[in-house]
């Protein structure tokens, strides 16, 4: 990494967090692939550290979380006795989503199971200030997590939606339509109004857009969870403290107080690499 200079350092992780693959950012950066991976898991860790450090006594109101799919070397249903399958297969990303400033306080890459749950909300409620106001899916992991991450100190309300059948045949990549959706107390006293998943969802396509090993139907997928942990944590970052955002105007860092001024992404890639 010492060889390639902060521009061409800033040239290759800009071209990997525009949502370009390994491969192609190989063929525009004139860089080879390893070197290409080995730069992206360097500054990615770099990344998770600025994240861990800046995400600290935020004064959130509202947290939305959701959790997207991914996979690692292969799909779950073609694993095989004996692989490591807390390495390979499914894996999902736990995201926590301010929807007043858009700032994503949290993140957890993990399996959809209850440890890797309870550790996401244990998470979470370290980086906060204050009360929230939580809302999240029917998944039942979350129930028994946010009980442990928050106790009484939180208004928490789930969004259950309902949908149609998934289609067979012609349309059927389409997503199944939502027919209702209700909203459940499960702890305090949440704004009833307010319990909803709606932005962390639009969240998961800003991710699948600007991460190509989340693309879906396409062969574009993490050899390494050490490369999707890096890949995640470049994204956030990137997002959370260079990235514009243009409904609020400002990138989400500004908007929640934790950093006055736009970072450049040749400032993140600089940060990330000390």
């Amino acid at each position: 990494m010492n060889r390639l200079s902060l521009a061409r350092r800033t040239q290759i992780i800009n071209c990997l967090v525009e949502g370009n693959s390994i491969r192609s950012t190989e063929r525009m950066t004139e860089t080879h692939r390893d070197t290409v991976c080995r730069l992206l898991v360097e500054v990615g860790e770099g990344c998770a550290k600025i994240m861990n450090e800046r995400m600290r006594d935020l004064s959130c109101r509202r947290v939305q979380v959701d959790e997207i799919w991914s996979y690692v070397g292969k799909k779950q249903m073609h694993l095989k006795p004996g692989e490591d399958r807390s390495r390979l297969g499914d894996m999902w990303t736990f995201v926590a989503l301010d929807p007043d400033t858009k700032l994503v306080p949290a993140y957890r890459v993990g399996k959809r199971t209850r440890p890797h749950a309870v550790a996401f909300m244990a998470d979470l409620s370290g980086r906060l200030a204050n009360k929230v106001q939580l809302s999240s899916d029917a998944l039942n992991t979350y129930v028994d997590a946010v009980e442990q991450a928050f106790g009484a100190g939180v208004d928490y309300g789930q969004a259950v939606k309902f949908y149609d059948a998934e289609l067979v045949g012609p349309g059927r990549y389409a997503p199944p339509r939502v027919v209702s959706q209700t909203k459940h107390v499960v702890a305090g006293n949440p704004d009833q109004a307010h319990i909803s998943t709606s932005l962390v969802e639009r969240q998961n396509l800003t991710m699948r857009m600007s991460m190509r090993r989340f693309t879906r139907l396409t062969n574009a997928f993490s050899k390494k969870v050490e490369n999707l942990q890096a890949a995640v944590a470049l994204h956030f970052a990137y997002y959370n403290f260079v990235r514009m955002h243009k409904t609020i105007r400002m990138t989400p860092a500004m908007a929640a107080g934790v950093e006055p001024s736009l970072w450049s992404i040749e400032e993140l890639v600089d940060r990330a690499s000390n």
